[in-house]
């Protein structure tokens, strides 16, 4: 076994700086790691909102979490609300973390599905203290010492500006030992006999070398495309957004601790709130929807004074056939597109990366680990995938070709599954490390109009007076328990104001 020796990161941003900072973190000086970015080459991340397993990347990395949240502008998240999907007037919150808790072996839904059909529950939000919580623009961080109690169970995220994050992890960095080098890379040289990545060249002549090379260099793919020819899987057939224009507007309240994504006629435009100001986007399809129209859907729907000219973004969802190709990964828009709906871009970036470190290969490249490494990123990807879908297939509107399209057209084999299985009785089963788990599935399946014709026959084993009274004591509790808790503005003044 021949151990590697040098490691090549190409392009800066968020994928760039997180795989430094992972790296030089995990790997204390194993490798000897280079960064090369060029001022000139602009990123494409205005805001960003994670969800919850951004805090094991954080936490691997070694941040504090208001330390993390002053530099970056951040606020929290329990959620994303989405905004006339199933129907215009429609709405309902994807909350993070548990619904209820289970009663004998069944999950908390399935009873309500039952007095659903009788009239006697309130709203799913009200079994789901994150759901709830944001509701009322309150949040506080789960309480350890209050294991049995819904205050122990919140689950929370982040919203923060991309651009800090990627400097506050710049700063990381380099402190632990990564050399950042100025530069724009203009050719990728391979080896003749066997395509691995050999070299870079920069503007200025320069030539690097490296043993393994990490493109993260955006959308055009530098060395996994441009030179290595890797392919794409084109996604757009079921996801047919193809734009964005992202812009920032000024603060305004309430401070929400949620992401809001709002449909819209072509597309859907999300709202990111930040401390120091609100992110705002539009994605939609250039088929549907001119770019000029789509600036005035998004200009006119700010909540705030608009703060820049917006950046617009062309993309094609999908992914790189191989991920992992030869001595080259790709992580971040370098591998593929999925639309930031379900708050996913982070979230790849850092998986793309740990399964990296858990399958770290030697010099030699061994083909088994690297076909390994790409089952499971395809798994991922596809399965995130299937869920974004879900958003688009499942829902009454008619009122827009876009609409119509989405609700018309065939799904993945894997999705259609899922749905028919829940459509039938409520049941939904998260397969293997698939990412959202099955309470994910139930609100988005629920919200966007699914209702199961019936519920697990199981249920009937518990008398109905009993069920009406433990749904009735999880939604009580969970209202004490959210009436305890300070607004989201008032946690954030005292917990990580930013300067």
């Amino acid at each position: 076994m021949r151990q590697l020796k040098t490691i090549l990161i190409v392009g800066g941003g968020s994928a760039g700086w997180m795989a430094a900072a992972l790296f030089s973190k995990l790997f204390k000086g194993l490798y000897d790691i280079t960064l090369i970015e060029s001022e000139a080459i602009g990123t494409i991340g205005v805001g960003e909102a994670t969800i919850p397993a951004i805090k094991t990347f954080n936490e691997l990395i070694g941040l504090d979490e208001n330390d993390f949240m002053r530099r970056t502008q951040a606020s929290f998240k329990l959620g994303i609300q989405f905004v006339d999907w199933d129907r215009v007037g429609s709405s309902y919150i994807h909350g993070f973390g548990v619904i209820g808790r289970d009663l004998k072996w069944l999950r908390c839904h399935q009873h309500w599905l039952k007095m659903r059909a009788e009239g006697k529950v309130s709203d799913l939000a009200a079994y789901s203290i994150n759901t709830a919580a944001a509701l009322q623009n309150r949040f506080m961080r789960a309480d350890p010492k209050r294991p049995g109690s819904p205050l122990g169970h919140i689950a929370h995220a982040f919203h923060f500006d991309a651009g800090l994050y990627a400097k506050y992890l710049r700063g990381m960095s380099e402190a632990a030992g990564v050399r950042r080098r100025e530069g724009k890379v203009v050719s990728v040289q391979l080896r003749p006999e066997d395509g691995f990545v050999d070299s870079v060249t920069l503007e200025d002549g320069a030539v690097v070398s490296a043993d393994l090379f990490i493109d993260c260099s955006g959308f055009r793919g530098l060395i996994i495309e441009q030179a290595m020819k890797t392919g794409y899987e084109d996604w757009s057939h079921w996801l047919p957004c193809d734009r964005a224009m992202a812009v920032p507007c000024a603060r305004t309240e309430p401070f929400t601790p949620y992401t809001r994504s709002t449909a819209r006629p072509a597309g859907w435009q999300w709202r990111i709130p930040l401390q120091h100001r609100t992110g705002n986007g539009h994605v939609y399809s250039s088929r549907h929807m001119d770019d000029g129209e789509a600036e005035q859907i998004l200009l006119s729907n700010l909540d705030g004074a608009q703060m820049a000219e917006p950046n617009r973004i062309r993309f094609v969802a999908g992914k790189r056939r191989q991920i992992w190709n030869r001595n080259c990964v790709a992580a971040g828009l370098a591998s593929g597109f999925l639309e930031p709906l379900e708050s996913t871009s982070l979230h790849l970036i850092q998986s793309v990366l740990i399964r990296l470190v858990r399958l770290m290969p030697d010099a030699g490249f061994d083909p088994a680990t690297i076909a390994e490494f790409n089952r499971q990123t395809d798994f991922e990807y596809e399965r995130i995938r299937d869920f974004i879908i879900l958003h688009y297939k499942a829902t009454e509107r008619d009122d827009t070709p876009f609409w119509r399209y989405c609700r018309d057209m065939d799904v993945p084999v894997t999705l259609e599954r899922k749905i028919d299985l829940f459509r039938a009785n409520g049941r939904i089963f998260r397969e293997d490390d698939e990412l959202f788990a099955e309470e994910s599935w139930i609100q988005v399946l629920l919200g966007q109009g699914i209702t199961p014709a019936g519920y697990d026959p199981l249920v009937d084993v518990t008398p109905e007076p009993d069920i009406e009274r433990y749904l009735a004591d999880v939604e009580t509790v969970i209202g004490k328990c959210v009436a305890l808790m300070p607004s989201h503005a008032d946690y954030v003044a005292r917990a990580c104001p930013a300067a």
